[in-house]
Formats: C-alpha cells, structure tokens, sequence
C-alpha cells in the first residue's frame, strides 16, 4: 500500500510538471499567434482560422467557432497559425488564396496582375493584401513584439519569486586547456566578464560569453580569488573543441563546503564506506585547517592524498518548532587514503602540451613540445605516477632534463633548476582528450596509449594475450604494444538501483592520435567498483582481460565526498525592478541567440540545435527544478522565437518583412513569381532545417562526442 500511494505521488508530480510544460509552451505559441491576430483584426483583416498546432490533413484534436473565425488545436504540436482572408505561406496556394480573396461581386472579370494598380481595387477590402504596407507590416512584426513583452513579463514574474542559478566561479580547472593555461584556480569567482558592468554574474553567464566570443582576442574576467585581497584581471583565449561543439575553457561549476541534500558521498569511496557521512553535512575543517571555500578542501586533498585525514563536519539540526535548519553538533570522522586503482601498466610518456602561466615550468622557460628526458639524472619512470612524486618533493630544487627540437630539426638536451612548488589543487584529468597535469611544476604531457612495460607481480605482468578467442602468438604484454580501446566489464552482484555502474564511468574509452585519453581513462577507472574488469584490445587486434588492484604508495586525492553546488539567488524587491530585470533577461536571451546563429557553421556547431523533443527535455527539468526555473525557460524561449522567427528566411515573418520593405520602397508589390520562388526555397530550408533538428532529437543523426 506504501509504495502505491508513493508511486501515486510520484505520478502526480510527473503529470504536473507535463502539465506545467505542455501550458508554458503553448503560451509561448499562443502569445505570438495573438499578436498577429489581434493587430490584423485591428486593421480590419478577416481571420478565418486561429491554431496553436498544425491541423495537417484536417486532423485536429479540437476546434470551435466563434463569430467569423474557427479556434482549434491542431493534431501536429509544432508551432501555431493565424490564416487571414488573402494570406497563405504555402507557395501551392498562394494564387488560389489571392483569387479567392477578390471581391465576390466581380466573379467573372480577369485577375489583375500582383503590382497592377487595379489589383487592391478587386480585392475584398477585408482581405490582407488590401492593406496598405504599414499596416501588413504591424500584422506581421506583431507576433514578435508579443513574444518580446511575454518574455519580458515571465522573467519579472520570475525574478519577483527569486531565480537561484549557479555562481559564477569555478571548482576546477581541465590541464591543458585555456583557464588551467592562464592560472585560473579553484575556488576564483568572476566579478566581471568584459565590460559586463557591476551586477552579479552567474555561470551561464560565463558558458555564453565563452560560446560567442572572439576566438583571437580572448575574454577578459575580473577575478576574486580566496586569500587574495585585490581584484584582477586575467584574459583567457578560448579553445575550439569539435568535441564540445563550441568554444571552452575548461572549467567546472562551483562547489561549496556544503555536502549535497540528496547523496553525501560517493559508492565504493573511503567517504562511503565510513558511513559516517550526512547529506547537508558543512565541513568545516580538515585536520587542524579551517574550510572556508570549496579550494580550501580541494588543497587539503591533494596536499594529504596518502594520509589519514580527520574532517569535522557541522551538523544541522531541526530547531524545535522552526522550518529553518539550525546549526547542530560538530561531528569528527576519520577518512583513510584513497589507493589509485591500476592494472600495472607502465605506458610511454610524450611531449609536453601546455605551461600554466607562472609557474616553475613559464619562470624555467619549458616549452610546449618539449619532452622530459630525466630528472635528477634518473628516467622519469611511470609518467602516471610522476605528479605525485613530485608533488611529495614540494620547495625541493630539481634538475629537470629534457630534449628539445633545435633548429637544424635534431633534438638537443636541456637542463633546469627548477624548485617545484607546493600545488594549490588537485588538477585531474575529468575531461576525455585531457592531458596529465604535473601540478608541482606547472605543466602538462600527454600519456601515449603505447606500452613501456610492466610493474612486476601486477596484473599486466601476468596477462594472458588472445586472438580471435584463442591463444596468441605473443602471449603476453611487451614494450611497443598498441592499445586501442579498453572495454569496462563491471560485477554482477551490484546493489540496486544507484549503487551499479559509476555514473560518471563510461562502457569503454578509445585510444589514439585523434583520441589522447589515457589520463582520462584512468581518472574514470578510479570510481569502478570492486572486482571491475577491463578488456583491453591491441591495434592488432589481440586482447586481454585485467582486473582492477589498489596501488601501493600512490593515492587518489578526491576520497569520494558529494559537495553540493555553489548558487546564488537574484530577486526583485519591487514591481519596477522586477521589469527591469526582466527586460534585461529578455535582451540577453535575444541577443544571445543573435550570437549564436551567426557564429554557427564556424565556432558553434551546428550539432548543437535542438528540435522539439529536446526543448520539452528543457523546458521538464527547469519546470522540476521550480515555477521561478520554468518561467526564466520561457523568457529564454520566447526572446528566441522573437529573433528566429524575425530572421530574413521567406516563409518566416522576417522574409515577410523584406517583401513588405521593397514594397514599400519600390511603391509596388514584389513579382509574384518572385514571391513564390523565394518561399518554395524558404520552404524547403525550413523543412530540411526541420528533418536535421528532429533526427539530432531523437539519435538518427549522431552528435559529436
């Protein structure tokens, strides 16, 4: 009976969020068809049709009439119409509309010509071609200016309850890429972004400036950085990642020293698995140092990955009759190093990639495309255990060999003095194609999929190589050897339903030139749960099966803790503030949306459009997420069907637009030929725009991972 009447309550509140999306949605349609309708009734057009829905074919799911016009909900819930007397997009029907719309009383004389001046003279006055230009082109921009002042008003609305987004800061840097190259660190929040001005930013703010930017001169962030007293600036070049679809820096969303409200720690973590772990927990310190910020526990990890460490946790506790949490006890738990999870492979170091500004590597002048030869006259050893073997010598002076392209193209051999630096975080290799950060010097290298050689009485050691399903000739793993791809195999006996397969593990990783993931491969293989197997196949197509150990003397910082996301909230205090930010909301999406058409095809990728489906996806999680969440949605949707639809595109109001304008310059109406020309190509972009968006929807044409 319990869990009927749960699923009960869970059905209900997926029906109210459908609810919810399918009534925001079709005012967003519904306000845009009003538009046209009323300012053409304004004008005197008669409109004999008002649709949200295609009712292709006659089939409609419902319609009544009132007065001159039939109201109705088409069967095909992908947009709305007005159909006025002498008005028809479809090139097919254009003339037979226009004839159909000449003066009954006058059945028998000749049509004239689109353009003759007797043409509005057999029209029926009440038809839309009989309008003068100014007065079609109300009817036509009406829809647009609608869906501006809808906009408008949902975002007031929405800021008047309080919109909570992400804060504009961020939890950690990808090695390599733009912000980890300009030294951007864990824990940086961003004032300002270019000459954003003084008002709070949010994230999205951040991913948006970063998407439309200019790719060569860089975005400039005003920076607030824990420890540090003053503001400053730092300019950040993005980089173009087919992969992402658009421009990145390399950046993850901000954290807090909160726990989150719905998990507190990770399955199969040393956090998990002391059970001592509450969701909503706030860690206050670590050992004897105090958290003020996400960066204070991210150092303390990656300073101690290999000891025990003791966090005190500040407890909320429900206050006798309040609904506000009040603080609780301070509760102490032990938390045991995390072990690296490794197999024994020992794989070939290449060439550094990227140095971070200001560190060891820049003030020692190293260079991307050089290549570590030795340290301290000894090899460089498992280039996946170097970081934290020289992050365990912290303020030691080292003499750091390396070979470098000369300008005859021969390598010639370098040495520095370098005294490595006590690391400020972790810097793992979260994204696929990252490269390996060696934080304590400040560059990064790539990690070839090509094998250098086995730690002894590892499971690479002793692997059995097969071929086709049966033994192979080279029966074990040698130097040299290529692998491709390795394949995760995860036990049998997981709990259910949460505890299975690590979210953030994929089934298999590709290896190669085009598909640098080693160190990516490795940061997924430590949330694998106990007895994980993976399957690694060699460019020879020769494969073998090896199981997951914990490392001796080599730990994984992150032990597994949930924190929750950094927001902040924004609300009006009054009518008029509400507006404006509304308004301002408004401005931003349509602008937004300006940018993303034109950059398109060049630094936005084209993958990144979304059809139906994907905007009901949209418009579902922000309506689960709160009204306030679901209303800025719809500002967002309705600022972008104003500029979409505003677009030069025949068949769009913006196509109708251009006619109306050359009409009105050239005192005569665009040739009908012209006309019908120009909406049969605009139909058949629209319709292939239409096929693209829907098979990128639903998987028929793949996305770029």
């Amino acid at each position: 009976m319990g869990l009927s009447l749960i699923a009960v309550a869970l059905n209900w509140q997926l029906l109210l969020v459908i609810l919810e999306v399918a009534v925001g949605l079709g005012m967003v349609i519904f306000v845009h068809e009003l538009g046209h309708f009323v300012v053409a009734k304004l004008c005197g057009v008669k409109c004999e049709k008002f649709y949200l829905g295609f009712d292709i074919y006659g089939l409609k799911l419902a319609k009544f009439q009132w007065g001159e016009t039939q109201y109705g909900i088409g069967i095909l819930p992908l947009g709305g119409y007005v159909k006025m007397l002498g008005q028809d997009d479809n090139p097919a029907k254009a003339a037979e509309e226009r004839e159909r719309s000449r003066l009954a009383a006058d059945p028998n004389s000749p049509a004239a010509p689109l353009g003759d001046p007797t043409e509005t003279q057999q029209l029926d006055p009440r038809s839309y071609m009989a309008k003068s230009v100014p007065q079609r082109m109300a009817i036509i921009s009406a829809g647009v200016i609608m869906n501006l002042i809808f906009a408008c008003l949902m975002g007031a609305v929405a800021y008047g309850l309080g919109v909570k987004d992400l804060a504009c800061g961020i939890s950690a840097v990808f090695p390599g890429e733009a912000a980890w190259r300009a030294n951007l660190q864990p824990g940086d929040m961003f004032v300002q972004i270019g000459d954003s001005g003084n008002r709070t930013l949010r994230f999205r703010d951040l991913m948006n400036a970063v998407a439309l930017c200019d790719m060569e001169k860089g975005i400039d962030f005003q920076v607030k950085r824990p420890g540090v007293d003053e503001l400053f600036w730092v300019n950040v070049k993005p980089d173009l990642d087919q992969r992402r679809m658009r421009p990145t820096i390399g950046v993850v969303q901000p954290l807090t020293t909160k726990l989150s409200e719905t998990k507190p720690a990770i399955d199969y973590t040393p956090a998990e698995k002391v059970a001592a772990f509450k969701s909503g927990d706030q860690i206050v310190m670590i050992g004897d140092a105090s958290m003020q910020c996400f960066a204070d526990i991210d150092q303390q990890l990656a300073r101690h990955s290999g000891e025990t460490l003791r966090f005190r946790v500040e407890r909320q506790s429900q206050g006798t009759g309040s609904k506000e949490a009040q603080a609780g006890e301070l509760v102490d738990i032990e938390v045991p190093p995390r072990p690296m999870r490794t197999f024994g492979l020992v794989m070939k170091m290449g060439k550094i990639t990227a140095i971070q500004a200001d560190s060891p590597a820049a003030k020692a002048d190293l260079r991307a495309g050089d290549r570590i030869s030795a340290i301290d006259g000894n090899g460089p050893g498992d280039p996946l255990r170097l970081p934290a073997a020289l992050r365990r010598r912290a303020g030691q002076t080292i003499t750091l060999s390396i070979a470098r392209q000369g300008s005859g193209g021969q390598d010639e051999t370098l040495e520095k003095q370098i005294t490595l630096r006590d690391p400020v975080s972790s810097d793992e290799s979260q994204a696929p194609g990252s490269a390996l950060a060696v934080p304590a010097l400040g560059i990064t290298y790539r990690v070839l999929n090509v094998v250098q050689g086995t730690e002894k009485g590892s499971p690479a050691a002793g692997a059995t190589l097969t071929q086709d399903g049966k033994p192979a000739g080279e029966s074990s793993l040698a130097p040299g050897d290529e692998i491709v791809r390795a394949e995760f195999t995860f036990p049998t006996n997981l709990k259910e339903p949460e505890d299975g397969k690590a979210v953030l593990s994929p089934d298999a990783v590709e290896f190669g030139a085009d598909a640098p993931n080693w160190p990516f491969f490795m940061y997924q293989m430590q949330w694998m749960p106990p007895g994980t197997e993976i399957t690694f196949t060699l460019k020879d197509q020769r494969k073998t099966t090896l199981e997951v150990v914990d490392a001796e003397d080599w730990y994984f910082a992150n032990r597994g803790l949930i924190p929750a996301m950094e927001f902040t909230t924004a609300r009006a205090h009054s009518v008029g503030e509400a507006l404006v930010m509304g308004g301002q909301e408004t401005v931003e999406a349509a602008a937004g949306v300006y940018g993303f058409l034109r950059k398109i095809g060049t630094q936005v990728s084209p993958y990144m459009l979304g059809g139906p489906k994907t905007i009901a996806e949209a418009a579902g999680s922000a309506a689960y997420r709160g009204i306030a969440d679901l209303l800025i949605f719809l500002t967002m949707l309705s600022a972008n069907l104003a500029v979409i639809n505003f677009l030069p595109i025949p068949l769009l109001d913006g196509g109708h637009m251009v006619f109306l304008l050359l009409e009105g310059i050239f005192r005569r109406p665009v040739s009908e030929k012209v006309i019908v020309a120009f909406h049969y190509l605009g139909f058949v972009f629209i319709i292939s725009l239409m096929l693209f968006v829907l098979g990128l929807d639903f998987g028929l044409i793949p996305r770029p991972h």
